[in-house]
């Protein structure tokens, strides 16, 4: 097989290839008297490697006929980013729209790059939460692998984003700093009091007296009785106001103060530092999100972006749920406020809420972070409709026995009673039947980690290893999905 660069001597012939493999064009590049290209031989990834030079000897691989195979492994991707800068994550700041666009199989980030190629927005391709992680069977270094040989599989030269998801503690945040990551989502949500919002006035005044005098007088001498302007809106803080958002936030602002300090600031390197705030069980009001990021700019810390949580409902793998008038009138408050302090607003489970992107993208100005995954698994589960027909239905089958032990790890409103049975269904028709409507979204989104770590009585996965082994034949249709399903993202989006 040959790769034409452009030039005849960067033609590169590798033997041994079969007509079932690949080389992927836009991978080549040269340096130091080293060419490489990516190529995938029996299903299989690998760096292949000609020439001679530095590049060449740090590679670590067999050679077979003057070339060196290169397997896709954590060590080669340091050394890949030694060469070439633009296969290393960065961080972006707040002044270009980010999306993110978590890849729990490994597999989407081509499509990903293909799909957000030359638009005004950059990506954030790993992008996993420590759960995610103990549901694919995955740890940080293998996420953060295939988002590096992505870009260089791409020749994607842009940049791309990196970011430990929904972090909560200590050893999970440095351990996502040390092997890399470029953006930190810190969860503050064992950090937010969740009752306070139920008890009553006389109990949160108790509550709050046992509170330190000195933190106490810290809020109320900032707050009290005093009020601030967002635009045309004012926000006031009377004393049940202060004293609810105290009660809910003192703690987890501390928390906030805290990493910031001892992880960001000591960082070597600039990393993209995200609040959320978002996993409450009541919507984030705009007095209790301009009170956490006012206390947090006094305080000296510095955000790259902050995820409220929303009136209405952002369910997985589903459009918004909810008044949008209502929403809109709160979103362009909220957006105010980050913008008043220059950060990013940030949009958490923003798959497939296509009602309200165009909303988000003009209150933001187009300045925002919008975070999507599951979406992308359930584009590679219609992708398997589409060609292994047999295989999804299994997965469908086995989904539906499973579906309430995985609902109780999610808010969903899914009736199951609403999918139409797999025997009514012809194999032509799966994808558009079950991928195009809400309730089978919700199905096979939230048991996708069921359906990974699935076995057999000898121990063999159920579905993973011919999941995995269709979309590897089927690469290509697997791309052209999340070119057009993501695409309708930012297209909605404005970018």
């Amino acid at each position: 097989m040959d790769i034409q660069t452009g030039h005849k001597e960067s033609a590169l012939s590798i033997p041994g290839l079969g007509p079932e493999d690949r080389i992927y064009p836009r991978s080549y590049n040269e340096t130091g008297g080293t060419r490489l290209v990516m190529v995938k031989k029996d299903h299989t990834k690998y760096l292949v490697a000609a020439g001679s030079g530095p590049l060449f000897e740090d590679l670590q691989g067999n050679v077979k006929e003057e070339f060196k195979w290169c397997p896709l492994t954590h060590e080669n991707r340091l050394v890949l980013n030694r060469y070439f800068e633009y296969t290393a994550p960065q961080a972006f700041g707040t002044q270009i729209a980010t999306f993110g666009l978590g890849d729990r199989l490994g597999l989407a980030s081509p499509g990903h790059l293909e799909t957000i190629r030359g638009r005004d927005v950059r990506p954030i391709l790993a992008q996993q939460s420590i759960r995610e992680l103990n549901l694919t069977g995955r740890d940080y270094k293998e996420v953060l692998d295939a988002a590096c040989f992505a870009a260089f599989q791409e020749g994607y030269k842009d940049g791309f984003g990196a970011d430990g998801d929904h972090l909560k503690v200590e050893p999970d945040i440095e351990m996502a700093l040390r092997l890399g990551f470029t953006m930190l989502t810190l969860d503050c949500s064992e950090k937010i009091d969740n009752t306070v919002e139920k008890a009553s006035a006389e109990e949160r005044e108790e509550k709050y007296s046992q509170l330190p005098e000195e933190l106490r007088r810290h809020y109320e001498e900032r707050y009290l009785d005093q009020s601030f302007s967002i635009g045309d809106t004012s926000i006031r803080f009377d004393r049940d106001t202060l004293i609810r958002n105290v009660l809910i936030y003192s703690a987890a602002i501390d928390f906030m103060e805290t990493i910031y300090n001892t992880y960001i600031q000591k960082a070597e390197r600039p990393v993209d530092f995200e609040i959320s705030i978002d996993e409450t069980e009541t919507p984030t009001d705009p007095a209790s999100h301009y009170l956490v990021a006012k206390e947090l700019y006094s305080r000296g810390v510095e955000i790259f972006s902050m995820a409220p949580r929303f009136c209405g409902e952002f369910q997985k793998g589903i459009d918004y749920i909810g008044d949008i008038g209502q929403f809109e009138q709160e979103l362009a408050l909220h957006a105010r406020i980050a913008d008043d302090f220059g950060y990013k607003l940030s949009i958490h489970s923003g798959s497939d809420k296509f009602s309200v992107f165009p909303i988000i993208a003009k209150y933001t100005k187009g300045r925002f972070h919008v975070k999507t995954a599951g979406t992308n698994w359930l584009e590679a589960v219609r992708t398997v409709a589409q060609v292994n027909p047999s295989l999804y239905r299994r997965m469908h089958a086995f989904a539906l026995e499973h579906f309430h032990e995985a609902a109780a790890y999610y808010h969903v409103t899914t009736d199951l009673s609403k999918i139409v049975p797999l025997n009514e269904v012809s194999d032509e028709a799966l994808a558009d039947t079950y991928m195009n409507e809400d309730n089978a979204r919700q199905l096979l989104h939230i048991t996708y980690g069921l359906l990974l770590q699935a076995k057999d009585g000898e121990g063999k996965f159920l579905f993973k290893d011919e999941f995995y082994r269709t979309l590897s034949e089927h690469e290509d249709d697997y791309k052209r999905s999340l070119i057009g399903h993501i695409g309708k993202h930012l297209d909605l989006l404005g970018k």
